[in-house]
C-alpha cells in the first residue's frame, strides 16, 4: 500500500503543457524530494495532487481512495489527509486572526475539537510542537517572524492530523540559519508522527539534507527518479547532473575538482 500514488498526470495552462504523464509513489513513512528549476512543474504537480487545480487527466490515489473523482462531500474528508503547507508564509496565514485561532480552525472546520477550550488547549500544544510557545497562541502573525510564522503554517497543517504533507518550496524564502531549524524540524516531526511527506524544492543541498528518494521535473517531464544515494552519486541524466553542479561545494579542492571532470 503506498501513502500517495500519483498517475500519468497532465496539465495544461492556455494550451502550454506544463506537466507531461508524471508519475510517482510515496511510501507511508517517506519523504520524496521534488526538485527542478522554477518553471519546471512542481508546484503545479503539487496543487493538483491536493486538488487544488484540476488536471487535464491522470489518477491521484490517497491510499486506495480516488483523490480526483471524489465528490464535494468525500473531498471534505479527504482535505483531512492531505495537508499543504505553502512557500510564502506572509501570504498564506490570515494577518486578522491570533496564531492560536489559525492552528484550531482545521479542528473546527472538520468537526474533530468542537469545544472552544479544548480547541485552544490542542492548538497551544501544537504550537509547542513546533518549537513555538503556547504563551503564542494570542499574538497576530505580524508579531512574529518568517521562519516563526512557517512554523505556524506547519502546526496548522498537523492539527488535522493529515496522512500526507504537501511542503511546496517551504524554505526557500528564509534565511539559511532558519531554513536549518526548519529542516530539522521537520525531520524531528517525521519521525515522531510517521508523517508521508512530499517535499517539493530547487534546492538539492536542502533536499539532500531531508529525503529518503528524489524526483526530478524537467519542463514538466519527470526525467530521473531514485533514491538519495542513485540520484547524488550516480545521476543519470544530463540535467540532473547540471542541477547538482550548481550546488556549491565548501570544500574548494572538492569544487575545482568537480569543475575538470
Amino acid at each position: 500500500m503506498t501513502a500517495l500514488s500519483v498517475r500519468n498526470l497532465v496539465k495544461s495552462f492556455g494550451g502550454r503543457p506544463v506537466v507531461k504523464d508524471v508519475s510517482f509513489d510515496l511510501a507511508p513513512g517517506e519523504v520524496l524530494g521534488l526538485v527542478g528549476e522554477s518553471g519546471s512543474g512542481k508546484s503545479t504537480v503539487a496543487r493538483c495532487v491536493a486538488r487544488l487545480t484540476r488536471p487535464d487527466s491522470g489518477q491521484v490515489l490517497l491510499g486506495d481512495r480516488d483523490v480526483l473523482g471524489a465528490s464535494h462531500r468525500e473531498m471534505r474528508a479527504l482535505r483531512r489527509d492531505v495537508q499543504m503547507v505553502f512557500q510564502d508564509p506572509y501570504s498564506s496565514l490570515n494577518p486578522r486572526m491570533t496564531a492560536g485561532a489559525l492552528v484550531g480552525e482545521g479542528l473546527l472546520v472538520h468537526g474533530l475539537e468542537p469545544d472552544p477550550r479544548a480547541r485552544a488547549a490542542r492548538a497551544a500544544a501544537l504550537l509547542e510542537t513546533v518549537g513555538l510557545s503556547a504563551a503564542d497562541a494570542g499574538r497576530h502573525p505580524r508579531s512574529f517572524s518568517g521562519g516563526q510564522r512557517q512554523r505556524i503554517a506547519i502546526a496548522r497543517a498537523l492539527a488535522v492530523e493529515p496522512k500526507v504533507l504537501i511542503c511546496d518550496e517551504v524554505v526557500s524564502s528564509l534565511d539559511v540559519s532558519v531554513q536549518a531549524q526548519v529542516l530539522n524540524l521537520f525531520r524531528d516531526l517525521r519521525e515522531r508522527l510517521d508523517l508521508s511527506i512530499l517535499f517539493i524544492a530547487h534546492d538539492l543541498a536542502v533536499v539532500h539534507y531531508l529525503c529518503d528518494r528524489v524526483a526530478v521535473l524537467d519542463q514538466g517531464v519527470l526525467v530521473e527518479t531514485g533514491t538519495r544515494e542513485e540520484i547524488y552519486r550516480r545521476p543519470r541524466h544530463p540535467y540532473t547532473r547540471s542541477l547538482l553542479d550548481a550546488v556549491p561545494v565548501p570544500d574548494p579542492a572538492a569544487e575545482r575538482a568537480r569543475q575538470t571532470t
